[in-house]
């Protein structure tokens, strides 16, 4: 059925052009980022030759090692954060009625559909309001309100396969609730966890909008500096070290895919 109607919908004048000119859309800039990272000239869309001292350039510059470092930094406690938040939900929401439990998803989904910005900026007036400094403390608890949903989202999507006779059997067999977590679910849990943790990893690495609005002094992280350095003027350092966090990114997410398919 499936397959009939993709035929059917690739029957269309033109669809096979219109999804060429769509892909070419999302992924040109991307290759010309790239291509350019490669350029030996300073001047940024001159080409004058394949080099990698851009690269050389990158891992030379103090300022961004510090920057990657608040970066790695802001990441992992952020994702610490959202994994045992995550968990605690996900487990939870399994004993609420339904009802109760869509509503409670929906809320802590919001993430997802509201605009960045105005979360940021939600943050940043409860922040204002308790008089609590900006900087990488702060960071840590946006980049968590972040990244919560990625998590929550994989773990739930777990859950929901789970043979439930394993809980039943263990309960039967006299195990208490804190023997049933620490034998059953978290075992089943893993590579959920890892698989969602590295997806909130790599949405706080790549993170703008809730950096900028709760970044304070000497907290400067990779998209911040990008930002700072591109009000300058774009170079081809800008261009090979985005070339860096795209390939990175990538990378983390077809392992976090592998992970997710290979769970069961």
């Amino acid at each position: 059925m499936k397959s009939r109607a993709f035929k059917a919908l690739n029957a269309f004048p033109g669809f096979a052009g219109i999804g060429i000119a769509l892909l070419a859309f999302l992924y040109l800039p991307l290759a010309v980022i790239v291509g350019y990272s490669f350029n030996a000239n300073n001047i940024v869309m001159v080409w004058d030759g394949f080099s990698l001292a851009w690269y050389a350039e990158v891992f030379r510059s103090e300022q961004i090692q510090q920057a990657f470092m608040n970066s790695v930094i802001i990441a992992v406690w952020s994702t610490l954060i959202v994994l045992v938040l995550a968990v605690l939900v996900a487990v939870g929401l399994v004993s609420m009625r339904r009802r109760n439990s869509a509503l409670v998803s929906g809320l802590l989904s919001a993430p997802l559909i509201l605009p960045e910005i105005v979360l940021a900026i939600a943050i940043l007036s409860l922040f204002a309001f308790a008089k609590v400094p900006l900087g990488v403390p702060a960071m840590i608890v946006g980049h968590a309100v972040v990244g919560l949903p990625f998590a929550l989202m994989t773990i739930r999507s777990r859950l929901a396969e789970a043979d439930w006779s394993q809980f039943e059997a263990a309960a039967d067999l006299g195990a208490d609730e804190r023997r049933i977590f620490r034998r059953i679910t978290l075992p089943m849990l893993t590579p959920a966890i890892i698989s969602g943790g590295m997806l909130s990893f790599i949405v706080s690495m790549d993170n703008f909008i809730m950096s900028f609005f709760t970044a304070g002094p000497g907290s400067t992280t990779l998209p911040l500096y990008i930002w700072g350095a591109l009000r300058v003027g774009l170079t081809p350092e800008i261009n090979a070290l985005s070339t860096m966090i795209l390939v990175a990114s990538v990378l983390v997410l077809l392992l976090s895919r592998f992970i997710t398919r290979k769970k069961g």
